[in-house]
C-alpha cells in the first residue's frame, strides 16, 4: 500500500498492531483501503514474516529504521503528505540538521555543467550545510564526491534496498558517504532498482531538504520531476541558467522562465536568497506575547514555536508545532498582518514580539 494510505490506517486505528486486529469490515471503510489490502492484513502471516526477514537484515547490517513517528525522522519529510511512513537509514549525518540542500542534474552533464557543481560544492566549504543526492551518475554523485573531498556530510537516496548500490560502480563513494553522511531508503532489502522507483526517490530528496539546486537537465529530464514535486512541498528551488539552444539546459532554463526556480550562479547566491549567510542559534529568549493581544489557539501554538528561536524556516513551525503548511502558512500570514510576524526570504518568517 501507498503512504498515504497506510498513515490514513494507523490514524484510524491507533497503532500499527491495532491494524492486524480491526475486522475486514472496519478497515475496507478506512480511505484508500480496498477489498484486497483489507484481506491481506487480515490474513497478515505472510506480511509479519517478511518483516521478521527484514528486522534480521536491519539487525544484522546495523541499519536504523526510522518510523515517521520516531524522533529521529526527518523533521521536513513530516511535512509531506505523501511522505515515508517508514525509512532505512545507515549514516551518522544529522538528517535534522539545520540546513539541507539537494543538488541534482543530468545524468550526463557537460563539462561546463561537471565545473557548476564541483565549483558550487567547494563554495559551500564552510557552511555546515548537509548536502542530499541521488547517487546517480552525472551532477549527483559529483556532488556527493566533492562534497565528502571538502569534509561536507553528504546523504545519497536511494531507489532500492540497503543490500546493494546502484550503480554499483559508486560503491567507493558509498562506503565513505556512510562514515561522512549516509545512505537513506524507504525500500526494503532485495528491492531491484527499477525504473518506477526513482520517481519515489526524488520525493524524498525533495522533501527532505530547505532547497533543491539544479544544475543541468533537459526539457524531460529526471531533475524537472524532482522540482516539481519540490514546488508542491514549498520548498525553494533554484537552477543555474545554460546556453540558449543547449540542449542540456532547456530544463533549468525553462524552470526559471515558469518562475518554478530561482537564478543562481554561485553558492553566494543561494546563501543570500535563502539568508542563511549568518545564522546563529544564540538567542534562547522565551518570547512574551503581549497581553492585548487576542490572539487564537493556533496563532498562540505558532508563537510558541518561536520560543527558542526568533527566526525559523516554515518547515520548523510545522513541525513544532505540530500543524499542516497550509494552516501554518494562512496563519503566519494572519499575524504578519497584525505585525506580529515578519516573513523573509527562503521561507523564513522572523518574530516580532
Amino acid at each position: 500500500m501507498g503512504d498515504v494510505t497506510a498513515k490514513n490506517l494507523l490514524a484510524y486505528c491507533g497503532s500499527a498492531k491495532d491494524v492486524f486486529k480491526q475486522k475486514k469490515g472496519l478497515l475496507t471503510k478506512i480511505p484508500g483501503v480496498g477489498g484486497v489490502i483489507a484481506n491481506n492484513l487480515c490474513n497478515g502471516k505472510t506480511v509479519l514474516q517478511r518483516a521478521e526477514e527484514e528486522l534480521k537484515f536491519i539487525e544484522q547490517y546495523k541499519i536504523k529504521p526510522l518510523f515517521f513517528t520516531d524522533e529521529n525522522y526527518p523533521k521536513r519529510l513530516k511535512n509531506c503528505s505523501d511522505g515515508p511512513i517508514m525509512l532505512y537509514y545507515k549514516g551518522n549525518a544529522n538528517l535534522n540538521c539545520e540546513k539541507i540542500v539537494a543538488v541534482v542534474g543530468s545524468r550526463k552533464p557537460s563539462e561546463y555543467g561537471k565545473q557548476i557543481t564541483e565549483e558550487f560544492v567547494k563554495e559551500l566549504k564552510d557552511s555546515g550545510i548537509l548536502i542530499v543526492s541521488g547517487l546517480a551518475y552525472g551532477v549527483d554523485i559529483l556532488s556527493h564526491k566533492v562534497a565528502l573531498d571538502i569534509g561536507l556530510n553528504t546523504v545519497g537516496v536511494l531507489g532500492h534496498g540497503l543490500d546493494r548500490i546502484y550503480p554499483h560502480a559508486h560503491e567507493r563513494i558509498a562506503k565513505k558517504m556512510i562514515d561522512q553522511g549516509g545512505l537513506l531508503t524507504d525500500f526494503i532489502s532485495q528491492t531491484n532498482p527499477d525504473a518506477v522507483n526513482f520517481p519515489k526517490r526524488n520525493r524524498i530528496v525533495a522533501g527532505m531538504c530547505d532547497a533543491l539546486v539544479i544544475v543541468e537537465s533537459k526539457q524531460k529530464g529526471g531533475s524537472l520531476i524532482t522540482a516539481t514535486i519540490a514546488n508542491s512541498y514549498n520548498k525553494d528551488v533554484f537552477a543555474f541558467p545554460g546556453r540558449a539552444g543547449d540542449a542540456l539546459a532547456e530544463g533549468c532554463n525553462g524552470l526559471i522562465k515558469q518562475n518554478k526556480a530561482g537564478l543562481i550562479e554561485n553558492a553566494a547566491d543561494l546563501l543570500h536568497a535563502l539568508q542563511w549567510e549568518n545564522i546563529t542559534n544564540k538567542n534562547n529568549k522565551q518570547i512574551q506575547v503581549p497581553l492585548m493581544l487576542n490572539i487564537n489557539e493556533e496563532e498562540k501554538r505558532i508563537l510558541d514555536a518561536f520560543s527558542s528561536k526568533k527566526e525559523l524556516h516554515i518547515d520548523e513551525v510545522c513541525y513544532l508545532c505540530g500543524l499542516t503548511i497550509s494552516k501554518v502558512a494562512a496563519t503566519l500570514l494572519q499575524l504578519e498582518f497584525n505585525g506580529i510576524i515578519k516573513s523573509k526570504p527562503g521561507k523564513m518568517y522572523l518574530c516580532n514580539v
